[in-house]
């Protein structure tokens, strides 16, 4: 049996002991008034393990307090997080005991009950937490600290509510984490999710990575020792130690790879910390390029792996130089270089900069999710929320040097919309690294993107399927809705145009999908679901063009080809995008793909072609 009454006056007492260095004897105070009175709030509650309720709130202020380094008003939050929502107190209640900074962040924190949410229970929640960031970034690291505590105790939940807490962790907290630069918080709640969601999976590569290490013991000894030798013969005194990656992200990077264990690089890293102090003429920036020099001069370096991460941070603010280095026993060991203050800082993320008028980074977090606080019942919302707490990043350039931190897999259309949205909306090509690239190509670490415009090119529906951030998608889908009904889709077989011979079916969620009215499957539609044809048109508007193509049937003769595309773009003034020909026998068959407004603007186009000499027919493909 367990003796509850001790572990909660040694769990809280612990709080006590960790925050009286940090606050006067007033402040902690109040920190063990919140405790007596949580306690007391919740006496006769207890948690689905059976244990006393008041455990969980004393451990979520222990987290905030030893793992997050939070401040009193936080860590009395923590203590009265779930008494609002649990129990018959109010937040007036809070404010007058307790001062309204705490009583605000309760509210923040306690979950709205509501007849009918905007979007869902969970969506209107992550909405709530996200909308607090405007205007203090506290209540989302004591979200954190609760949802810290609730994993990992999650063992006393049934399957089905481990699932459902485990799947939102995974969606919403642990990216969180990891965009708020608290790394140890975002791996932990990134396995913990892992090992409740896939449990065999997880277990296996436990096992797997065991093996690993046992295996590899040896040989890792011998490099870790020998860059500690070479780095003392210099006068610096650094720690190498060998740090395996975590059952979830060796999951993640095998899928990422489509490789199995055996064969996946990188399961582990090697860092060098360094004290910051050994130097105080040297900033860190150079301490980590002179053991980057000590060690290179040894080892070989693999071409093209250093990686400078101190002036080109990742979006959560993790800093080192990273290279690639080549053991004696042929072994290419990730080194990593930081000093241990960058290791601290990567502990507790943008909390480290509190201090300096919360920091640039909470300044561009809050730009990021500006978007998503200000929409209203929109229902891509959570999407937009996976979109903004991407997992990686890559920062590029502009040809003037300006940098731009992008989620890892974005392409220069995400690129464009972070310059603006006017380059964005028409653009038209990417230099890459100066190469002439489609817009559509990803971009990679370090690449210089230039961007070239034309105002007669619009946005297109495929699109949304080349681009990673929320801002590009959502000014995309903007655009769309300008000049298309989103309850009216164009059906991809038959490819009706504006102004042709259309029907319109309707589907259980009431939105129609225009068909030509020869098209088969309006057809068997129509036939099947006679009561669901709607009358509707699909309009034609100035700005939207539709990608169109024809067949072209001829007699070959010298400059046929290039009198077709003579007529097609300075006759016509059309864009040709695709060109295929094929010549049989003395006979050409052409395919040809262009953008028009309208049916009858097609018609008209292949009136026009009939008059070059040689052409037999033309039709629509």
């Amino acid at each position: 049996m367990y003796d509850y009454n001790l572990i909660i006056r040694q769990s809280s007492e612990r709080v006590f002991e960790v925050m009286a260095p940090r606050v006067s004897e007033e402040d902690l105070g109040r920190i063990k008034d919140a405790f007596a009175f949580a306690q007391e709030k919740h006496s006769q509650q207890k948690r689905k393990s059976g244990e006393p309720y008041i455990i969980h709130p004393i451990a979520v202020a222990l987290i905030a307090a030893e793992e997050l380094k939070l401040d009193t008003s936080s860590v009395i939050t923590a203590f009265l997080h779930d008494v609002v929502e649990d129990t018959d107190v109010t937040v007036d209640e809070i404010r007058e005991r307790f001062g309204s900074d705490v009583a605000s962040l309760v509210d923040i924190v306690t979950k709205k009950k509501k007849e009918q949410y905007n979007i869902t229970k969970q969506g209107d929640n992550y909405k709530q937490l996200l909308d607090s960031l405007h205007y203090d970034i506290r209540a989302l690291m004591i979200k954190l600290a609760d949802r810290l505590h609730n994993m990992r105790t999650l063992s006393s939940m049934k399957p089905e509510k481990q699932m459902k807490i485990a799947g939102e962790t995974d969606f919403f907290y642990a990216p969180l984490a990891n965009r708020l630069g608290l790394f140890d918080v975002k791996t932990e709640l990134e396995n913990l999710s892992f090992r409740f969601r896939c449990e065999q999976e997880y277990e296996e590569l436990e096992e797997a990575l065991y093996q690993d290490k046992l295996a590899n013991f040896a040989r890792q000894e011998e490099f870790t020792h020998r860059c500690e030798r070479l780095l003392k013969d210099k006068g610096i005194i650094a720690k190498v130690v060998v740090y395996y990656r975590k059952p979830y992200s060796i999951y993640r990077r095998m899928k990422q790879q489509g490789v199995d264990f055996k064969h996946l690089d990188n399961r582990y890293y090697v860092r060098v910390t360094f004290d910051d102090g050994v130097d105080d003429m040297m900033t860190d920036k150079a301490q980590a390029l002179r053991i980057y020099n000590i060690l290179t001069d040894y080892f070989k370096e693999k071409p093209g792996s250093f990686m400078n991460l101190i002036d080109q941070a990742k979006e959560n603010s993790y800093q080192c130089l990273r290279v690639m280095l080549l053991s004696k026993e042929g072994v290419w060991e990730d080194v990593q270089i930081c000093s241990y203050d960058m290791v601290a800082a990567s502990k507790i993320g943008c909390m480290a900069e509190l201090g300096n008028n919360i920091g640039d980074w909470i300044k561009r977090f809050r730009k990021v999710l500006q978007d998503i606080a200000e929409q209203r019942n929109d229902s891509q919302l959570l999407e937009q929320i996976s979109d903004a707490l991407y997992y990686d990043d890559v920062m590029v350039f502009t040809t003037d040097g300006t940098s731009y931190i992008l989620p890892a897999g974005s392409t220069a259309i995400d690129f464009a919309f972070k310059q603006s949205e006017e380059t964005g909306l028409h653009a038209l090509y990417a230099r890459i690294n100066g190469k002439l690239m489609s817009i559509k190509t990803q971009l990679q670490r370090g690449d210089c993107v230039g961007i070239g415009t034309d105002e007669r090119i619009t946005v297109e529906e495929d699109w949304l399927k080349h681009s990673c951030t929320y801002f590009a998608k959502s000014r995309i889908r903007r655009y769309l809705a300008t000049i298309e009904d989103p309850m009216i889709m164009r059906c991809p077989l038959c490819r009706p145009l504006p102004g042709g011979e259309t029907i319109g079916i309707r589907d259980e969620n009431s939105r129609v999908t225009i068909h030509r009215r020869s098209c088969p499957e309006a057809i068997r539609l129509a036939s099947k679901y006679g009561d669901s044809i709607a009358a509707v048109e699909l309009k034609e508007s100035p700005s939207k063009l539709y990608p169109v193509t024809i067949g072209i049937h001829a007699i070959d003769r010298d400059h046929l080809l290039a009198d077709l595309i003579d007529h097609i773009t300075n006759v016509l003034h059309l864009g040709i995008d695709a060109l295929n020909t094929t010549t049989t026998d003395a006979l050409v068959d052409c395919k040809i793909t262009f953008f028009v407004h309208s049916q009858a603007e097609l018609t008209r186009i292949i009136r026009h072609l009939y008059d070059i000499k040689g052409v037999d027919e033309v039709y629509s493909l």
